[in-house]
């Protein structure tokens, strides 16, 4: 067997993990249209890349009809998106996997031709996205961002609701758990960092301020499911979607220790060299390590993502910097990646055009080791 540290067993929350390799949540933007539920396609997506005590993080899925800013991802706040799900979840449970749902919502990271109503998105300060960086609208039109609209203070607290009720609806869904999708310059990081957030009420000006939102929002979770069920990801060092703290340090140190007493299920960085990997291919060099930084600060399980191989990634856990690798792409054209990080065989290459929007090409048609050779 490769990488043994990799394939050795790891509790999580109160989980018993046979390996130690995560399926990334992964934008796919291939749900049911227009309820945006989950359909057989994405059922049968999640079943291929489910294995016996394997971790998968589910797509990210907006919490509200007004998180969106892609179209076609699967919602979780409707009893159709509710009923999708559970049909994901019971294809993953089949073949003995755990799976916890991403909780999202965008903010200013969307267009009004996806609000409802077709009003601005909501952010915490009205700051656009740089002009340099362009959006799709719902239409398909290419186009610069929006200036958002600043959440009033009254309206907060309905942001923290509708992340309850979404962790509430993961749960009546059947998944093991959910993830707080703080990262990537998406809402929960636009209220962490300073760039986006020109507050000066309780979400904004100090760095305690500016975690709080982040903070009630993984309290509401813990209150839906026990602290065991739920991880928080963040991005630090980041750069997706206009995002970067200037010095970044102080702010994810002071959320990292928040966190800490918790008891979280885990922690899950982004690492700084893949940020934006979403939109293009990067390897960015001479970036800090989350892992190495918040190590020695995070007291529970940490799961690393990002331009991970086999080999970084049983170097990482062997060294104590992780204790598990989520991988994204490469799981994406290997259904079967943990047998074939295991058994150390070839790995089928992804193909970037295929990875938004479409059918069953570049989805569920990669086939797992050996099914070509005999066809």
């Amino acid at each position: 067997m490769k990488f043994p540290s990799l394939f050795s067993p790891l509790e999580i929350g109160p989980y018993q993990l046979q390996h130690r390799v995560v399926m990334a949540p992964l934008t796919r933007m291939r749900a049911e249209k227009p309820s945006l539920a989950p359909r057989p396609l994405n059922v049968e997506y999640y079943a291929q890349r489910a294995t016996a005590g394997g971790l998968i993080v589910a797509e990210a899925s907006p919490v509200a009809a007004t998180a969106f800013g892609s179209p076609g991802v699967p919602g979780i706040y409707s009893d159709a998106q509710i009923k999708g799900w559970r049909e994901v979840v019971d294809a993953v449970h089949a073949k003995g996997g755990v799976i916890f749902l991403q909780l999202w919502h965008v903010g200013r990271v969307s267009h009004s031709s996806f609000q409802p109503g077709g009003v601005l998105p909501v952010a915490p300060s009205a700051v656009p996205i740089s002009p340099d960086l362009k959006t799709m609208t719902a239409d398909g039109k290419v186009t610069t961002y929006e200036t958002p609209r600043a959440l009033e203070t009254s309206e907060v607290a309905g942001v923290v609701e509708a992340f309850r009720q979404a962790a509430a609806n993961a749960k009546a869904a059947g998944f093991d758990g959910v993830e707080i999708h703080g990262a990537n310059g998406y809402l929960l990081e636009q209220f962490l960092q300073s760039c986006s957030n020109l507050r000066t009420d309780q979400y904004g000006g100090s760095i305690e301020n500016r975690a709080r939102l982040l903070l009630e929002i993984t309290q509401a979770a813990v209150e839906v499911w026990g602290a065991n069920r739920v991880g928080v990801r963040l991005s630090p060092y980041g750069i997706a979607n206009d995002s970067g703290e200037p010095d970044p340090m102080p702010l994810y140190t002071h959320v990292v220790q928040s966190l800490n007493p918790l008891g979280l299920a885990y922690l899950h960085f982004i690492e700084p060299r893949s940020s934006g990997a979403g939109r293009a291919e990067v390897n960015w060099q001479n970036v800090p390590s989350a892992m190495m930084l918040f190590r020695p600060i995070w007291k529970g399980i940490l799961i690393a993502a990002g331009g991970f191989t086999g080999e970084t990634a049983d170097a990482a856990i062997s060294a104590g910097h992780a204790d598990a690798v989520a991988f994204g792409r490469i799981f994406i054209s290997n259904p079967d990646l943990p047998r074939r990080l295991r058994e150390g065989l070839p790995l089928t290459p992804y193909n970037r055009a295929t990875f938004y929007g479409g059918e069953a090409a570049g989805y569920t048609d990669y086939p797992v080791y050996g099914e070509l050779e005999k066809a």
